[in-house]
């Protein structure tokens, strides 16, 4: 039986979203505080996930804006 992959249906753990962004998971639960991140999904009690299609979304808006102001990139 082949597996299907499903960006919709899949969920990663802090670790794993750390890893994703090679970052702490100090600053993904940071991130998440202030805001600047995609919403959690609690799938029970003390289990937290994000969902794989938000962070994908997320992506793809940093990769527009960062280069949108990506004026830095312009030589004099």
């Amino acid at each position: 039986m082949n597996a299907h992959f499903d960006y919709d249906t899949r969920y990663l753990t802090v670790e794993e979203v750390a890893e994703r962004y090679s970052v702490s998971k100090d600053s993904i639960w940071r991130w998440k505080r202030e805001g600047k991140f995609p919403r959690a999904v609690r799938v029970g009690p003390g289990c937290t996930r994000w969902r794989m299609s938000d962070l994908v979304e997320y992506d793809s808006k940093m990769t527009a804006c960062c280069l949108m102001n990506a004026s830095w990139l312009i030589a004099d």
